[in-house]
């Protein structure tokens, strides 16, 4: 199983749902087997950053993974998170 983790920020903290809404955009893109966005609680703060919202998904192997990101609902989240976040930090790694 491959987990993968991406951070976001928003540039402007107005745009927080803004952003939350495009991401769930992913959650139809049928190649996760869980998928979540969630806030950060902010409980726990990276230094020097500011993280306001985390997506965690699960893919079945590396090539479930691509055909997520080769989706056209991935690019189409791409183009209305891009010009609202300030960070994006993606994380993907093998679980089991």
């Amino acid at each position: 199983m491959i987990r993968h983790i991406v951070f976001f920020s928003a540039a402007e903290p107005e745009d927080v749902e803004r952003i939350r809404e495009g991401l769930m955009m992913l959650a139809e893109i049928p190649h996760s087997s869980h998928f979540e966005v969630g806030r950060n609680l902010q409980s726990d703060a990276i230094e020097g950053a500011r993280v306001d919202l985390v997506v965690y998904g699960e893919f079945e192997d590396e090539a479930a993974l691509a055909a997520y990101k080769a989706h056209p609902i991935y690019a189409d989240c791409i183009a209305r998170v891009r010009p609202l976040r300030e960070l994006r930090i993606a994380a993907d790694f093998e679980s089991g």
